[in-house]
């Protein structure tokens, strides 16, 4: 693909390096080129015999007591072997003559041909993410289209007669739509390609033909709702029946019960997460947005783990089960990651979960005393 359309996604092949970067020999400063012998016994006068500024050059050969005037990554001019930079020297006559008061050693601030990238060189290899930075390297080097691995076209979908999402006044029974809505904000953040495929009302067969829409189009389907033990719920019912389904209960909490399918002749993942918000934004970060990393081509796929200070500690009663507690992180004095609860756990308080930029791994037990370490997924900081 175009290289400008490919930031986010991993290489699938090697990139050698067609040209060197810098391609001549230019200047680190802005100040003046000239012959480090002729500055013995500073403070020198040179006349200046000339200007070349960045996209000029001159074809002066400087010689032995001269100076040129250049800016910073103009062309060096032939014969010069170093630069003094600007601060480093006076004007006089309007600039028709140089004062240099420091003398500089052959090589001084000349950026060499290559001196960044040489050509041949192979720059980066497959399973490399093409980050901002990797993007101005490829165009340093006149990289026009890069070999990807295609970003995930992801489809997700949400269910139920009492959703609504136009706006309208909540009716008796009527819940506003956000399932959907914060899933297809973390598929965009996770480097999918998204298909929303908006509310599908409580009708097995409008929904069947949905899903089997999708799976001949997506290369993944992610839905939440309908995936406890003992529901009847139409996404539960029509996947059972077209789709190679395990139903799951997780010794997780949030998001204990989960689902993940194949359906279709292509066998396209389908994730059946939760319903509650909180136990779906859970369920996604822990199963659905590694899975499709993968699919992407990263060669890392979890988000960043690490050891971090429960300043408050954390409190839970043993149930057998792992709990991923919301937290807010932030860098102590010590350098280290401290976290604390946003509160309210609930599967259902998505308000105060949206607060969270990490997730606190607590294991079963009494809970994470003050001052105790915790691992923590990192979602974002800073």
């Amino acid at each position: 693909m175009p290289v400008r359309q490919a930031v986010g996604c991993v290489l699938a092949s090697s990139v050698v390096a067609t040209e060197s970067v810098p391609p001549f020999v230019n200047s680190a400063v802005d100040g003046y080129a000239v012959r480090a012998a002729s500055l013995v016994g500073v403070p020198v006068q040179l006349p200046v015999v000339g200007e070349v500024a960045a996209g000029a050059y001159t074809d002066h050969v400087l010689q032995l007591g001269e100076a040129i005037r250049i800016m910073t990554g103009a062309p060096v001019p032939a014969g010069a072997d170093a630069v003094v930079m600007v601060e480093d020297t006076e004007r006089i006559d309007g600039g028709a003559v140089v004062r240099i008061n420091r003398s500089v050693e052959v090589g001084s601030a000349l950026r060499g041909i290559g001196s960044d990238v040489h050509a041949g060189t192979t720059l980066f290899e497959p399973g490399t993410v093409i980050t901002p930075a990797v993007l101005g390297v490829l165009a340093s080097i006149n990289v026009r289209d890069v070999v990807v691995h295609p970003r995930a076209r992801v489809a997700v979908l949400s269910t139920g007669d009492e959703l609504i999402d136009d706006g309208s006044a909540l009716q008796p029974g009527q819940i506003r739509e956000s399932n959907r809505t914060m899933l297809f904000a973390a598929l965009v953040d996770a480097g999918c390609e998204v298909v929303d495929l908006g509310i599908v009302r409580d009708d097995e067969a409008a929904l069947e033909q949905v899903l089997r829409d999708a799976a001949e189009t997506c290369d993944a389907v992610v839905t939440s709702g309908g995936v406890s033990m003992g529901d009847y719920d139409v996404v539960k019912a029509v996947l059972s029946r077209i789709a190679d389904m395990r139903w799951m209960q997780i010794a997780i909490k949030p998001a204990k019960p989960f689902a993940f399918g194949l359906l279709g002749t292509r066998q396209v993942p389908i994730f059946g997460l939760p319903g509650n918000p909180v136990s779906s934004l859970v369920s996604f970060e822990l199963m659905a947005r590694p899975a499709l990393r993968q699919m992407m081509g990263h060669a890392v796929i979890d988000r960043p783990t690490v050891l971090a200070v429960a300043t408050d500690g954390l409190r839970r009663r043993p149930d057998d089960k792992i709990h991923y507690a919301r937290v807010f992180a932030e860098f102590g004095p010590d350098g280290r990651v401290h976290i604390r609860s946003i509160g309210a756990q609930g599967s259902h308080q998505l308000a105060a979960s949206s607060l969270a930029n990490a997730i606190a791994v607590v294991p079963d037990g009494d809970g994470i005393a003050p001052g105790g370490d915790v691992a923590t997924i990192l979602l974002s900081l800073g």
